[in-house]
């Protein structure tokens, strides 16, 4: 092993500036409870680009550094600098998530027990090349499984798994999920064919739906069809779903969506009411596509609501044995119901080139970077 141990940082500083880099780091030494993991695979998530961007205007971005240590360099607008006041002058480490093979452990025997093991980890700071993590954190991978087949364990199958069980858990009995062709939204679409969930998929691309419906999805809606929002309401109608997930966020597809569902419940009443239908229409918003505004156009009743979903307050209120058994499932079907697909692979180095970045931070559908720090 090298003494060598290099991480990838996020800084924002006093006079506006965000500097993503690499720093050499000391290979840590496990705590009891801890095992160190060389990361072999990190996969680039849009909360990665989130923390690692910062309100950056990435427009504004130019290379530095050298080559073998290069930085990029940005603008931040001063209207964002109020809100980043907690991570001003820090050296933020990158990476939710990754995967790769536990070479030091810990005296306590769930420690040692991960010893020479191949392990998903979460828990930050994994765009680096050995990490430190409590085993809390790990997953082990079933025997077989590779580090760059593991390194998506978490955030993604973690998400999709939750917004199914949050479906059971409110009362709902279908789905409607919005750009269904990620990574995330085919993960989705595999587990509810599986469990027998019906599943309405929004994505924007002729292409996305004959992906999806190789995939077995049944119900597929393409919100550039003019005929998007009578398709929509159509498979509601059908479906009878009343919980969505989507992550883009601004405009009106979240006030669409609440539309439709109304369309569809209205069906069903026996009398017109001023209020609405009573059946409750729910829309969870987790990412930010786009973040200009939420139109809403008020024509869906008074029965909805519109929340910010995220994983780890979501995970909260399912309960230890729901999260228990879902991490179980993902170890045991990441190669399949949660395999993801990567399209490129960067070193870290390659990472901080302005070209890679230009390319990873436009989180265009089908285009996934996976980050291989030992290269």
């Amino acid at each position: 092993m090298s003494n060598n141990n290099i991480q990838l940082t996020s800084t924002i500083s006093e006079d506006n500036k965000l500097t993503l880099a690499l720093h050499n780091i000391e290979i840590p030494t496990p705590g009891a409870d801890e095992v160190v993991i060389r990361i072999e695979a990190a996969p680039l998530n849009p909360s990665d680009l989130g923390v690692m961007f910062g309100a950056a205007d990435m427009s504004t971005a130019t290379q530095s550094g050298t080559e073998q240590s290069p930085a990029i360099v940005a603008d931040v607008p001063a209207q964002a600098m109020p809100s980043l006041a907690k991570r001003v002058g820090k050296a933020i480490p990158v990476g939710n998530e990754g995967a790769g093979t536990v070479i030091a452990a810990g005296s306590s025997e769930a420690a040692q027990a991960l010893m020479g093991k191949t392990v998903a980890v979460i828990g930050g700071g994994t765009y680096r090349q050995y990490l430190s993590a409590n085993v809390q954190s790990c997953l082990e991978l079933k025997e077989g499984t590779t580090a760059k087949e593991g390194a998506s364990s978490f955030v993604n199958p973690l998400t999709a798994l939750a917004m199914v069980e949050t479906m059971r858990a409110e009362g709902h009995k279908a789905i409607i999920h919005a750009a269904a062709a990620s990574n995330l939204g085919q993960m989705l679409n595999r587990i509810c064919i599986a469990d027998g969930i019906d599943l309405i998929n929004i994505v924007r691309k002729p292409e996305q739906e004959t992906l999806l419906r190789n995939m077995g999805a049944k119900y597929v809606v393409n919100s550039s069809s003019e005929s998007f929002i009578a398709d929509l309401t159509a498979a509601i109608t059908e479906t009878g779903a009343t919980i969505a997930f989507d992550p883009i966020g601004g405009g009106q597809l979240t006030s669409d969506i609440l539309n439709c569902m109304e369309v569809a419940a209205a069906k069903d009443m026996k009398e017109h009411s001023v209020y609405g239908s009573d059946t409750f229409k729910q829309v969870y918003i987790y990412g930010a596509l786009d973040r200009g505004p939420i139109t809403l156009n008020r024509n869906f009743g008074f029965a909805w609501g519109v929340n910010g979903f995220l994983l780890f307050n979501a995970l909260g209120k399912l309960g230890t044995n729901t999260v228990v058994a879902m991490r179980k499932r993902i170890a045991d079907e990441i190669t399949t119901t949660f395999a993801s697909n990567y399209t490129h692979e960067v070193s870290l180095t390659q990472a901080l080139q302005l070209q890679s970045l230009e390319a990873y931070s436009k989180q265009a559908t089908g285009e996934k970077y996976l980050i291989t720090p030992q290269q």
